[in-house]
């Protein structure tokens, strides 16, 4: 029997002749998507030169040997060192305000979108990736900053980080201080815009609480000041965030006052020590002490140093604007169940509590705390590994039995891979209206309660992600509700993407209420009148109005 086989029928000449031109439609295409991209980097480029001079020395290109130390000097997120988005046409930083404008209306007129860089420090890397064609404006050349002791004011330009602005005061006044943030490396540009809170909150409230001026460029390449901007605008830069509505390249603030010597406490307690009982009772006291004293807590899992076992510890920390005999007549009236004693104190002046919280010990020159880049071990690993963060806030006691779930996820990590970070409000947090600032979390929240997973490789890890997820998910019956709400600072891409800032502002009021709340309509509306083509966007970037169902 003859075998019949079904042979494939050969390509007719117009089959060859239709799938050569496909291919030379694809490799048009191609041609013409390279020769847009090069036009507009070459456009840009041309542009800096017509209005700037010198811009050789502001300048990073792919070609440029530095190009990529620079894009990655200030990733501080490693699971995002190598994502193929970070991939800036051109890295542009200028050595002066002066040279804002140009940037952005040079960006602005080749199709360029700008994300703007101060620490690098954006918890989803929203200051340094962009799926669309874009320049980073990295702002580390602007680091002037000018004290004014008398008047007790400072002019910041935001390119500087905390360690740089706690650093100068110290050496202006030993007792004048700014409510910033704890880690030196943190850019005050998003630091600032987004609130900023810090070891002084409950004293002296958020960094955006004590902005009195700013400088501004908008998207029309206008250098703005407060009186200019207008008080709306400069309401929603002060916990807003600034990248939704122009580049942001100075701050006037007002410095605060703090005692010649300041004193810190640190306690730690296993469950064996009964830490679960601690941390129940503690949820009652944190925010009710007097404003002189921030009183937080950060458990993490661990290895027993006598038993070898994995626990749970639970260090509780406070600073305390006052010497040791005053802050232990404090827990010995407050919170006697601790057991705090003078051996757990250190009396210090403020700027060595920088030092402290930087990851340094106090035997290093108070300069580290300028680096933007430190070598210390210690220090490396509190601004540089890979993470993702969950945050949520707090307005009635958890049950003991929260405490004893959220140890059970603890323990599936091992030592140094995660923790849960409490930080108490009250204070002068209560006495500040929800609506002063975009910034609305004051009044009702007891703490907040950040949940942070770490790993040691750059890149994604599924499976601490999933752990992150699923511990947030446990919390959801304990954390505040209508809405759940979050911090613009912790930015969480999981609340939902804005599409680079194309969604409505019905779609993108999932996540703009959990983190503003009632003021989200507002910060809308200022959008749309000082960046009416919505040039600064990103995927949370404030969405333009055009009435709430639209």
């Amino acid at each position: 029997m003859m075998m019949k086989m079904k042979m494939k029928p050969c390509p007719t000449f117009s089959n060859l002749i239709y799938f050569f031109m496909f291919l030379a439609m694809i490799f048009s295409i191609s041609s013409n998507v390279v020769e847009s991209n090069e036009s507009a980097n070459n456009g840009f480029l041309q542009c800096l030169s017509t209005n700037l001079q010198n811009i050789s020395n502001i300048v990073y290109t792919p070609n440029n040997p530095s190009y990529l130390r620079v894009l990655q000097a200030s990733i501080r997120n490693t699971r995002f060192m190598s994502a193929p988005t970070a991939n800036p046409r051109v890295i542009v930083a200028p050595v002066s305000e002066s040279q804002v404008p140009a940037i952005v209306k040079c960006a602005r007129q080749n199709g360029l979108q700008i994300r703007t860089r101060s620490g690098g420090h954006d918890y989803e890397g929203l200051s340094y990736l962009s799926e669309l064609p874009f320049v980073i404006l990295d702002l580390f050349n602007l680091i002037d900053i000018d004290i004014d002791v008398a008047k007790k004011t400072a002019w910041i330009q935001t390119g500087a980080n905390n360690g740089q602005v706690y650093y100068a005061i110290s050496k202006k006044s030993s007792t004048l201080a700014f409510p910033g943030g704890g880690c030196p490396t943190v850019g005050v540009a998003g630091l600032y815009s987004g609130g900023g809170y810090g070891a002084l909150m409950r004293k002296y409230g958020l960094a955006a609480d004590n902005i009195i001026d700013a400088r501004m460029v908008d998207a029309k390449g206008r250098m703005l000041n407060r009186a200019s901007m207008g008080e709306d605008v400069f309401w929603a830069i002060r916990g807003g965030g600034g990248a939704s509505f122009g580049v942001i390249t100075a701050w006037k603030v007002n410095l605060v006052d703090v005692p010649e010597n300041i004193t810190i406490f640190s306690v730690a307690r296993t469950l064996e020590q009964n830490a679960t009982e601690l941390i129940y009772q503690w949820q009652d006291i944190g925010h009710r002490l007097t404003k002189d004293i921030i009183f937080v807590i950060n458990a993490q899992p661990i290895n027993s140093s006598t038993t070898g076992k994995r626990t749970i510890q639970v260090t509780f920390t406070a600073q305390f604007l006052g010497g040791v005999d005053q802050v232990l007549q404090l827990m010995g009236q407050s919170f006697p169940e601790l057991g705090v004693t003078r051996d757990d104190c250190m009396e210090l002046k403020w700027i060595q509590t920088a030092l402290l919280f930087g990851g340094y010990t106090l035997d290093k020159p108070l300069e580290i705390l300028t680096e933007r880049n430190p070598t210390i071990p210690s220090a490396i690993k509190a601004t540089r590994f890979s993470f993702k963060a969950k945050l949520d806030y707090i307005t009635k006691p958890m049950p003991r039995l929260a405490f004893k779930g959220l140890w059970r996820f603890l323990l599936q990590r091992e030592p140094n891979t995660a923790e849960l970070l409490m930080v108490p409000y009250g204070g002068r947090m209560s006495e500040i209206s929800a609506t002063a600032l975009p910034f609305p979390h004051r009044a009702g929240n007891l703490y907040k309660i950040q949940q942070l997973v770490y790993w040691n490789h750059t890149g994604p890890s599924p499976r601490s992600l999933l752990w992150v997820r699923s511990i947030n998910r446990f919390l959801t019956p304990f954390v505040s509700k209508s809405p759940r709400s979050h911090y613009l600072n912790y930015r969480d891409l999981d609340l939902g993407e804005n599409n680079l800032g194309n969604t409505s502002y019905a779609q993108a009021s999932r996540w703009g209420v959990t983190y503003f709340d009632v003021n989200f309509e507002r910060l809308s509306k200022v959008k749309t009148m000082i960046d009416p083509s919505n040039y600064f966007r990103n995927e949370q970037s404030i969405p333009l109005y055009r009435g709430r169902n639209n």
